[in-house]
């Protein structure tokens, strides 16, 4: 397994670069990468509830690791959780990695006994798909430890069943999101492109952001951004940071910005430290800056972690592959 540059740095991701068998017996690990949205069109409510989204998906370099072993027979699913969010998240089934494991094993008819380890870096709701991630991972590992012959368009399904992030976390790199954004089409770019990723210390529910943006609206706030030619374009004709940046968009960041005011001080200051752009991630809180380097970004983090008012500031870049690429 290789490990990216920086990881002693909490400025910088830590993660590994690739999927692995364990070396402790029946051990499995996969490492999957966060979401982020250069663009996020959010349509209007359909008939079952969730809203149209026309997205752009990238997998960037923050990586929760997913490790599963053979279980006790008979004992079911057991699911632990290091680092983030560990102590507040659940545990059961109320968690996305249990829930893809049982899900797995009904579809292969096995029994679902099985030890989930969670290592998270991904920050908690913070708009960033980490708890997709963690059901993709699983999905992936569970799959390998318990050799189940399952094709991709079977694999989507049961991702999608679990949650709209979660088939594009299989597979990562960069794609086109429709439907609820459970419609994934692989987006080609050579380019690789540089974040940095300030957390808050607050949190946002997405349905609670999804009720936002339906009151704003409401009142003639916001419209329905589901043009996305001109970005797509440019990633795949590799596009500078400097262009792409005019380029992005988030249709929830609006809601999210009026739910917590604090972050348009946030992203604000990122612009005054040189942030090529600033944006809310998917429901937020998090905001994203867009770098022009890894150089551009390592200094742009430092300042920005200075500036004070958020959690923690990480470097990530993108995109990168998911565990089933």
């Amino acid at each position: 397994m290789g490990r990216y540059p920086g990881t002693e740095n909490e400025e910088c991701s830590v993660g590994l670069s690739e999927t692995a068998r364990g070396n402790d017996g029946d051990a499995v690990a996969v490492d999957v990468g966060a979401k982020i949205n250069p663009h996020l069109g959010v349509g209007p409510v359909r008939a079952d509830g969730l809203h149209e989204l026309t997205t752009v998906y990238q997998a960037v370099s923050l990586y929760d690791t997913v490790t599963v072993r053979p279980g006790k027979r008979g004992a079911g699913i057991s699911l632990a959780i290091e680092g983030e969010g560990a102590g507040d998240l659940p545990t059961g089934e109320d968690n996305l990695a249990h829930k893809a494991a049982k899900l797995l094993a009904l579809y292969a008819n096995v029994e679902p006994d099985v030890d989930i380890h969670l290592r998270k870096r991904i920050p908690v709701a913070g708009g960033l798909a980490g708890g997709s991630a963690d059901a993709a991972g699983s999905l992936v590992a569970c799959k390998r430890l318990w050799n189940v012959d399952i094709g991709r368009e079977q694999l989507d399904q049961l991702a999608g069943g679990l949650g709209s992030d979660v088939p594009f976390c299989l597979y990562g790199g960069t794609a086109v999101g429709t439907g609820h954004g459970e419609k994934v089409e692989p987006l080609e770019t050579q380019a690789s492109y540089h974040w940095v990723v300030a957390t808050s210390h607050t949190q946002i529910s997405t349905p609670e952001c999804y009720k936002e943006v339906d009151r704003l609206r409401e009142n003639g706030i916001g419209r329905y951004s589901d043009d996305i030619r001109e970005l797509c374009r440019a990633y795949r004709d590799r596009a500078e940071p400097d262009e792409l940046a005019h380029l992005l968009v988030n249709d929830m960041e609006a809601a999210a910005v009026s739910l917590r005011p604090d972050l348009a001080s946030v992203m604000h200051g990122g612009l005054e430290e040189g942030a090529l752009t600033a944006h809310v991630s998917g429901s937020g809180p998090t905001v994203l800056f867009l770098a022009r380097d890894a150089q551009h970004a390592s200094a742009l983090a430092r300042r920005v972690k200075m500036r004070g008012g958020v959690r923690a500031v990480l470097t990530a870049q993108g995109p990168v592959a998911g565990p089933e690429a």
